[in-house]
């Protein structure tokens, strides 16, 4: 059985904040909460808010750890197997990072 789509008169599910959204707003509220200038019911509710928000934060982070794992053991099984890196591919030898020294007076050939 399909999915149930909502109706044109349904408002859409809220959308989960992104990371950073999350973070500022839980920010915002341990400012409330710390101003102390609102009832106890309301920063119990901003609280509990906020636990939320760390709990999402503490998710995206930990899928986002888990692909750029993801990512560098595909990395790592491609050089393993010799795969041609397209980094690799016609690069040429890097300038040296030293810098020629200044020249000194023996360098000059200006008889002065």
């Amino acid at each position: 059985m399909a999915a149930r789509k909502p109706a044109r008169d349904e408002p859409d599910p809220p959308a989960e904040p992104s990371f950073e959204d999350a973070i500022e707003q839980v920010e915002s509220i341990i400012e409330r909460i710390e101003r102390g200038e609102q009832g106890l019911e309301r920063s119990i509710a901003d609280y509990e808010r906020g636990a939320g928000l760390l709990k999402r934060c503490r998710e995206i982070l930990a899928r986002s750890e888990q692909r750029i794992q993801e990512i560098e053991a595909d990395l790592s099984a491609a050089q393993s197997a010799g795969a041609d890196i397209p980094a690799k591919r016609g690069k040429q030898a890097a300038p040296s990072s030293k810098a020629s020294p200044p020249p000194t007076d023996e360098d000059d050939d200006t008889p002065f």
